[in-house]
């Protein structure tokens, strides 16, 4: 099981919460966010997967922050189509190329934009609120990693209310999932109690954002860590 911390904002927080050695840290690229990420991202143990958060992105601003802040995952929460998703991952595909063929000379210059060398992870985002028609997942099986599911609400996202998790009892794929939408520390039995039914057998991970936060991107560490202590011993969360 792991652990995403998404919204992550502030250069100080942001390595606080990396010293917490969460499995993805993400951030979001999206003006109409309160937590829209603007600026440096520190230096990460290599353990932690630097996630950018887009919605309904123009592809060329997608590779081209992909690049200059070295993201390990995209998450699209948007509209993005299938032929988006296979678009942007041959994109993708071809600047890795290109960047493992140039890598010696780049290497020689500081601040130079790069790309990781490894495959991006593809998360595709979709909400769910009292019900969910899992039909439309399927065109997306072969082109995406991971699915999101958060909760359908007024934002795109960090809305701070959980789902009816009970609906993914009708979960038909194994294309692991994250499992977001205002989990919280009060939560904990709650996840513990989801994570031994059977219908999260595919669930890949656990994404937390804001009520884990004092004002929209700041995180609190001593919750954080309390969580993440609660939950240690479940499949090595």
């Amino acid at each position: 099981m792991k652990l995403k911390v998404c919204g992550m904002k502030y250069v100080e927080n942001i390595q606080q919460v990396a010293a917490l050695q969460p499995d993805y840290l993400g951030f979001i690229f999206y003006e109409k966010s309160k937590r829209n990420f603007e600026g440096i991202i520190p230096e990460l143990p290599k353990s932690i997967k630097k996630t950018g958060v887009f919605v309904n992105e123009y592809k060329e601003i997608v590779i081209s922050l992909v690049e200059e802040y070295g993201l390990d995952a995209i998450q699209l929460h948007g509209d993005e189509s299938v032929e988006y998703v296979t678009d942007l991952k041959n994109q993708l595909a071809e600047r890795r190329a290109l960047f493992s063929e140039e890598n010696k000379q780049i290497k020689k210059k500081k601040n130079q934009h790069k790309i990781s060398k490894n495959e991006i992870e593809v998360i595709k985002v979709f909400g769910i609120k009292d019900e969910f028609n899992f039909d439309i997942l399927k065109p997306y099986l072969n082109v995406v990693d991971y699915f999101l599911f958060d909760t359908r609400g007024k934002e795109r996202g960090g809305n701070g209310t959980k789902f009816d998790w009970s609906v993914l009892e009708k979960y038909p794929f194994e294309k692991p999932f994250f499992l977001s939408g205002g989990i919280g520390l009060k939560d904990v039995e709650n996840v513990l109690s989801f994570l031994r039914r059977q219908e999260s057998k595919y669930c890949y991970a656990l994404d937390v954002n804001s009520q884990f936060e004092s004002k929209p991107g700041v995180k609190k560490i001593e919750e954080l860590k309390k969580f993440k202590k609660d939950l240690t011993g479940f499949q090595n969360l």
